[in-house]
């Protein structure tokens, strides 16, 4: 059993991370850092509720959660692989190209493991149009595009607010994530970011184009739009693949469901996406069932039996330098060389 201990119980810790080690066969929640104690407890009373640096010092605790507002996550990480711990760190896996790779060889250095936990690849419509993709329904693709858009007018927490936050750093590596899975390292990168919400400091809207040859994949988000663009729009020589609506994983987690539960993962029928053929046939897309908790199986076989991580670093430095390629684009306003 691999002890683990969470740092942070915000959305992220309560929501996502430990229900998913606790369901997971060989995790055991061991310790949560957190100042939401009562929390902790009415839900995981077999936790100790600590702080992080006792959390990175318990030696009985083998990995380390980090889930904890952006610009922290590089020091924590940093501490846990010096106290000997694998890691896994939620998006962005660290504030900088600079500092991500500083993370990967100390991982190598040390003989551990940090992992960018980049659960979207676990997505139902993100598994739905990799199947489709690889299995070649929509020929050569031509123009990808993804939307993550929200009506958020309203300021977040703090934190949420300040430098090494925003859309970008929020939702980008997702989006970057499975692009890069999709269709691997672009030639060339643009970036379009700006802040919309009155009194912003940080951006709220970006669109990153990646350019393949005569491909283009267009990654869009916004938290100023009340009726969402498509979560995937997909034109290729052999047809083309609408589809709305977010994966129900999130959703459920918030409320409380249960990963347990029959329909965890299934998408409604209504945000079946819909392929269209050259001849203007039409016919729905049944979504693959998302399963978040392949994530954490993957960590316990790559911590216990020594496969590869379900997410390498090297993957998200990647993602990292699109972002920060995007960003340079949008403030020089021209298309830049992914070199």
């Amino acid at each position: 059993m691999i002890r683990t201990g969470l740092i942070g119980f915000g959305l992220g810790g309560s929501a996502f991370h430990a229900p998913l080690i606790q369901a997971v066969e060989g995790l055991s929640l061991a310790a949560v850092a957190t100042s939401r104690a009562d929390a902790v407890r009415a839900t995981y009373p077999e936790a100790a509720v600590s702080s992080a640096q006792a959390v990175i010092g318990d030696p009985e605790i083998e990995l380390v959660v980090i889930s904890t507002p952006n610009a922290t996550h590089y020091a924590l990480a940093r501490d846990a692989l010096e106290a000997g711990k694998h890691v896994v760190i939620d998006k962005p896996f660290a504030g900088s190209v600079a500092e991500a790779e500083a993370l990967a060889e100390l991982a190598r250095a040390k003989g551990l493991l940090a992992i960018p936990f980049h659960n979207r690849r676990w997505d139902s419509d993100f598994q739905t149009v990799r199947r489709l993709i690889e299995r070649g329904r929509l020929g050569e693709i031509l123009l990808f595009e993804a939307h993550w858009d929200r009506f958020r007018p309203e300021r977040s927490q703090p934190w949420k607010e300040s430098a090494g936050a925003g859309q970008l750093a929020d939702l980008g590596p997702h989006l970057v994530d499975q692009a890069l899975l999709l269709f691997g390292e672009p030639d060339a990168v643009s970036g379009d970011l700006a802040a919309q919400r009155e009194g912003s400091e940080v951006d709220d809207y970006f669109t990153v184009t990646l350019f393949y040859g005569e491909r283009r994949v267009v990654l869009a988000s916004s938290r100023m739009i009340a009726a969402p663009r498509p979560r995937f729009s997909i034109h290729g020589r052999g047809g083309s693949f609408v589809k709305f609506g977010l994966d129900p994983q999130e959703a459920a987690m918030r409320s409380g469901g249960r990963l347990e539960d029959a329909g965890h993962g299934v998408e409604d029928p209504a945000n079946h996406g819909a392929l269209t053929l050259p001849d203007g046939s039409r016919e729905m897309v049944v979504s693959a069932r998302g399963a978040y908790r392949c994530f954490y199986e993957g960590v316990v076989s790559a911590i216990a039996g020594g496969a590869a991580p379900p997410v390498s670093a090297e993957h998200a430095i990647l993602g990292l330098r699109i972002i920060e390629l995007a960003r340079r684009s949008a403030a020089q306003g021209q298309r830049l060389a992914f070199a």
